[in-house]
């Protein structure tokens, strides 16, 4: 069956669920549910075993990960990445379609996906819709947990994809590419604390919420729409552009989106306000509460 893949980033639930029933889950397709919740919230590891896509196995964004690193989720080495995810099964031939059991239809399914892709690996796509709308339209569920047998991953991380902290420092001045802002609008402008630190922006950083690029039942909006909202906040998808945010997650769904619309080549900054407010001399952070007690 060949892939009903939009803009080759996303795939259907109904293509999915055929490929399910099709019994192709294996080693030519791997399903991988990419979610994280706030443990006093939601225990994903829990809901997954629970309920999942039948085939599917738990990609533990704790796991993999750079343990060492002060910072949230930041990318893992090539070899911890290579042995986590062929321990899932997946090769480098594999088509690997993730997803996450949001509320909002897809939050952590984007890290995932772009994680992927910077390692090397191009078939890769979200599940557009997510977990939710999956159960929405009836698909098949299942609490059988598969073992799929290991895998063989040979990863090469593609640094286009990725920014530094340096390499964010020295665009201050220099304003080489563009740079997006997922957060909400409070964060971003400063006016709400971020998990009791302050918050506030990169200077020159545009903001554009991810949510924005979601439809009200969790789906990707068109690729017109998306591409609308670029042009609303005056970011030109012909130059370079790097996506942040708090921890490096929400703004994959930049990533995504600009993939859509035919950019390919869009940098996440991996460390994000996490490392941007530790690492950050206090003039290049902007804030509205600085602003407002001066």
């Amino acid at each position: 069956m060949a892939p009903k893949v939009l803009g080759r980033a996303l795939v259907t639930a109904k293509w999915l669920s055929e490929a399910v029933r099709a019994g192709q889950v294996g080693t030519s397709l791997r399903v991988l549910d990419a979610s994280w919740y706030p443990p006093e919230e939601r225990n994903a590891r829990q809901e997954f075993k629970e309920r999942h896509i039948p085939g599917a196995s738990f990609f533990d964004i704790e796991e993999c990960r750079d343990q060492s690193s002060p910072y949230d989720v930041m990318l893992p080495t090539e070899s911890h990445f290579a042995d986590y995810v062929g321990r899932l099964g997946v090769s480098n031939d594999t088509h690997v379609v993730v997803y996450d059991g949001s509320e909002l239809g897809t939050f952590y399914a984007p890290r995932a996906w772009w994680m992927f892709r910077a390692f090397g690996h191009k078939e890769v796509s979200v599940l557009n819709g997510g977990f939710k709308n999956w159960v929405k339209e009836g698909h098949p569920v299942t609490a059988e947990v598969t073992q799929p047998a290991p895998a063989i991953f040979k990863a090469k991380l593609n640094t286009a994809l990725l920014k530094t902290f340096e390499e964010m420092m020295q665009n201050v001045g220099s304003l080489r590419f563009q740079v997006v802002d997922s957060r909400p609008e409070a964060l971003f402008r400063g006016t709400k604390l971020d998990q009791g630190r302050e918050s506030g922006h990169i200077p020159g950083a545009v903001n554009i919420p991810f949510h924005s690029f979601l439809t009200e039942t969790g789906h990707e909006k068109s690729i017109e729409e998306i591409q609308q909202i670029f042009r609303e906040n005056k970011v030109d998808l012909s130059k370079p552009l790097a996506a942040t945010c708090r921890r490096g997650v929400t703004a994959c769904h930049i990533a995504l989106a600009a993939y859509l619309c035919g950019k390919r080549d869009v940098a996440v900054y991996d460390g994000s306000w996490s490392e941007w407010f530790h690492r950050a001399p206090p003039r290049y952070k902007v804030s509205e509460s600085k602003r407002n007690k001066a």
